[in-house]
This record gives structure tokens, C-alpha cells and sequence, in this order.
């Protein structure tokens, strides 16, 4: 049976016994290729860059040589590359299909053991500095952080009571090391700072260090550690987690340290953690270097002697645990975060034995190839 009729003005054919017709969709532009750029970092190192000019596009990329799809890494911040290997990479926006492969090689060949990028906290000028923004950014706020914390973190510049920019929470002073301090401005109110360095510098794999001492008395926290750069889009602890410094409260005999991490099934009371030791008279008040040895399918964990490390954790662990998963390779960057909290889960509240203000000094922060 044929039948006609008209739609806005146009005679439409419904054709029976078989007959069709369609008209294609028609196809979603392209979005623009990104432009990979790469800044040098140290030694021979590059920090490498990613933009669309397609605005709003996910760029997508990988560097182990495969093609990139959506299902590839998203590119979060700039990352570091100290070894040889190709970045590969395309952009996908929400009204565009997904544009031509970018595609740039870097051949580093950079010894192992080799400084490849640092932040010394050493800035020309007189006066407590601010931390490099070019580096570093901050949590705000007190909502507590998922752990009941009770400080209100303060970024820099911030003079929104309780943070001031009398007293800054991180700052960075003439003997070249940064100082996070907590205060308590008024009773039962805390100030402090988390910075990190989210959305502006990553790395993959290497030897991270960090020197510093730390306040110790009840109710601190102060944490040296690093997130991936995915927990944007796949959330705490997909993204993965990994503790190298990190203790609470008090000094005890002997004094310690913990190195951790945690992932989908290693979280909390299933977390992967191990306690480190100080010798002799040392204490987490003296200085000291708090290291991580990232390689791929293992992390380890030591203090001030990267040849002896405390506890090496691999995918093997994963085998014991329900539904646990290693979230720590597959391209996965991850960013670097330095703190000093108050209160909170795992230290409960100051008390009267402790002093106000205290101050986690760190020397330095570095990366070594492996």
C-alpha cells in the first residue's frame, strides 16, 4: 500500500511490501587534535602538556604505545616523563567525535638513580614566601575530610576568619624549608594547610622523597602522601592511595612511621599498612627522609635509606583480598599532597598537653628515575 501525506510543507512517501528509505545522521565534527608540550623539568626530564582547542573536549591518552580510545587515561594536569616511551593521544568533546591521533616521542635517557624534578623550597625574596602556585594548590575549609578532622585548612592569601594573612598556614621561610603550621586562633578552633599539587603536576613511577620533621602531640596528623590524578572522575579509593609519611599523636618508644596504601578492597581495617620503626633515641621530630620506590606492579616504602625499604607491596597482595584491586599503574599519574591535620578518626581531639602553634617543616620534595 502506498500512502502519502504532508509534514511542515513536505510531501513525505510511506512506501509497504519492503520498501525503505532513511536519511543518515549526519556526522558529528571532529574535535581538534591536542597539541602535546613539553617544559623541562630536570636533568633531562619533561613535564609534558595537553590541550584541545575544542573547549570542553576530555582529551584521552596513553604512553605505552597502544592507541589512545575513550577508554585510555583522561588527561587531568601535566606529567612528568623521565624515561623513554611516546605519548599518544586524542580529544573527544560532548558535541564531536573523536579528532586525529597526536603522537610525540621522547627519548630521555636518563640514567637511573638521576634527580628529575624537585621543589627545594628555596625562593628568591625576603620574607615568608608563598609556596610556587606554579606547584602547589589547596584544600579548603573544615568539613572534616572524611576522617571528623576539625581543623579549617587555609590556602594562601586567605583571609576569610579563621585564616589570616597575618599568620599564613603555609608558607616558605629564609632557611629554605616550607612550614605548615597549626594554630588555634580561639578555643576549639584549629587552622592549618593541605596543599597539593592536583591539576598541575603528576608523575608515574620513580623514587619520591620527602624530608621533613613533624609536630608530634595529641591530636596531629601530618601526612605526606599522593593521590591519582583519576579521583575526578572515578572517586576515593578507586584512584588509588599511597601514604609515605604519615603518623599521629605523640612520640612513643620506640617513635614510628607508616607507610600504606589503599584501592578498591584495601581500605580502612583492610588497608595495607606497615609500621616503621625509629632507632636508637630517633623520633618523627628529628629530620628524616620518607621515601617510596614506585615501580611497575610494586611499591615500597623506606625511611632515610632507600636500599633498605620497610615493606614492599605488590600486586600479589591482591590475591587475599575480596574484591581488591591494584589501581596503581595503567598510565595512572598521580598528584602529591603535604598536610598538617588536626584532630580527626585516627588521633581524636587535642587536649591540654598539646602546644599551639606547631609547624611540620619540609626540606624538600623529590623525584628520582628508578
Amino acid at each position: 500500500m502506498l500512502s502519502m501525506f504532508v509534514l511542515s510543507g513536505v510531501l513525505i512517501c510511506g512506501c509497504g511490501g519492503g520498501a525503505s528509505s532513511s536519511v543518515a545522521a549526519p556526522t558529528a565534527p571532529a574535535a581538534a587534535a591536542p597539541t602535546i608540550a613539553a617544559s623541562p623539568a630536570q636533568n633531562g626530564a619533561q613535564i609534558v602538556s595537553l590541550a584541545s582547542a575544542t573547549p570542553g573536549a576530555k582529551i584521552y591518552y596513553t604512553v605505552d604505545g597502544s592507541a589512545p580510545t575513550t577508554s585510555s587515561q583522561i588527561y587531568e594536569a601535566p606529567f612528568l616523563v623521565a624515561s623513554n616511551l611516546t605519548v599518544k593521544t586524542i580529544a573527544v568533546g560532548s558535541a564531536n567525535s573523536a579528532s586525529g591521533v597526536t603522537s610525540q616521542a621522547f627519548a630521555t635517557n636518563i640514567t637511573p638513580g638521576t634527580l628529575v624534578w624537585s621543589d627545594e623550597f628555596t625562593y628568591p625574596g625576603g620574607g615568608k614566601g608563598q609556596p610556587d602556585p606554579k606547584v602547589w594548590t589547596y584544600d579548603t575549609g573544615n568539613n572534616g575530610f572524611g576522617n571528623h578532622e576539625l581543623e579549617n585548612y587555609c590556602a594562601w592569601g586567605s583571609d576569610t576568619a579563621p585564616c589570616s594573612t597575618v599568620t599564613p598556614s603555609a608558607s616558605v621561610g629564609l632557611d629554605g624549608n616550607l612550614q605548615i603550621i597549626a594554630r588555634q586562633p580561639s578555643t576549639g578552633v584549629y587552622t592549618s594547610a593541605r596543599m597539593k599539587t592536583q591539576g598541575l603536576f603528576s608523575f608515574q613511577y620513580g623514587r619520591f622523597e620527602i624530608r621533613a620533621q613533624v609536630p608530634e602531640a595529641q591530636g596531629f596528623w601530618p601526612a605526606g602522601w599522593l593521590l591519582g590524578n583519576n579521583i575526578a572522575t572515578v572517586d576515593w579509593p578507586a584512584c588509588g592511595e599511597q601514604d609515605v609519611l604519615e603518623r599521629v599523636n605523640a612520640a612513643k618508644s620506640p617513635d614510628w612511621n607508616e607507610g600504606s596504601v589503599h584501592g578498591i578492597g584495601f581500605t580502612g581495617d583492610t588497608g595495607l599498612g606497615k609500621v616503621y620503626n625509629f632507632s636508637g633515641s630517633e623520633t618523627a621530630a628529628g629530620w628524616h627522609t620518607y621515601g617510596m620506590i614506585w615501580n611497575k606492579g610494586s611499591i615500597a616504602y623506606y625511611v632515610d635509606d632507600p636500599s633498605h625499604p620497610y615493606i614492599t607491596y605488590t600486586t600479589q597482595d591482591m590475591t587475599h583480598l575480596s574484591g581488591a584491586m591494584w589501581p596503581f599503574d595503567a598510565g595512572q599519574s598521580s598528584f602529591i599532597l603535604l598536610n598538617l591535620a588536626i584532630g580527626g578518626d585516627w588521633p581524636g581531639a587535642p587536649n591540654s598537653t598539646t602546644r599551639f602553634p606547631a609547624e611540620m617543616l619540609v626540606d624538600y620534595v623529590r623525584i628520582y628515575t628508578n
